[in-house]
Order: C-alpha cells, then sequence, then structure tokens
C-alpha cells in the first residue's frame, strides 16, 4: 500500500536532511522511504527548508552525545616550588630539602640514608 504523506510530513523529512553531518539516505531510512523520493520533495520549494530557518535552528540548544566511562583516578600534582626537593625514600619515608643545597652533600647524605 502506498503512503501518502501530508506537505507538513514532507517539510518536516526535508527539513531533517540540511541538519549537519546528518545524509538524506539516513533520513530516508528513518522514515522508510526511497531516498530519490525525499530528493524529488528537496526540488519542489513548498518542501525545500527555508535557509533562515535553518539558521535560526542551528542557534537552538540542542542534546549531544555522552559516554560515561569508568572514573580514572586523577593524580594530584603538588606546585613546584624553586630550590624544593622532595624525595620518597624506602619504608615510606620522606626527605624535604627547600632552600639553597650543597649537591654533592645532599647525594653523601642520600648515599648515607640507602645504605
Amino acid at each position: 500500500m502506498k503512503r501518502l504523506w501530508t506537505d507538513e510530513e514532507k517539510r518536516s523529512i526535508c527539513f531533517q536532511t540540511a541538519a549537519p553531518g546528518v545524509s538524506v539516505a539516513q533520513v530516508a531510512r528513518r522514515y522508510a522511504v526511497n531516498a530519490n523520493l525525499i530528493f524529488k520533495w528537496l526540488r519542489d520549494p513548498r518542501y525545500a527548508p527555508d535557509p533562515a530557518a535553518l539558521a535560526s535552528a542551528a542557534m537552538e540548544p540542542r542534546f549531544l552525545p555522552v559516554e560515561i566511562v569508568a572514573e580514572a583516578k586523577a593524580t594530584v600534582a603538588m606546585p613546584a616550588a624553586t630550590n624544593h626537593i622532595e624525595i620518597e625514600l624506602a619504608g615510606g619515608h620522606r626527605m624535604r630539602i627547600s632552600g639553597s643545597y650543597d649537591p654533592e652533600a645532599l647525594a653523601r647524605l642520600i648515599r648515607g640514608l640507602t645504605a
């Protein structure tokens, strides 16, 4: 049986083909109609999308696709300070050095703590 489309339905279907990223074939599948019929309607000025309506529709709020993923643990970054060193030693001990330091003396201290 042949489906009869109202003028308003034809306008609505033609309007949907003008959305960014949407093809006439996609709209045709959505309504189970041959894409060639939609192309025929698009050539008819009564059903072709109005450019002014397209511009206003582009400014309307719309839903965007969203994907929910498992929460990732964020690493907490410590702000870098000038002349500040923090060394994590075995056993959960930490050594913090602030200000100016002698690199050789620090190396001897670390060797002594890890020996």
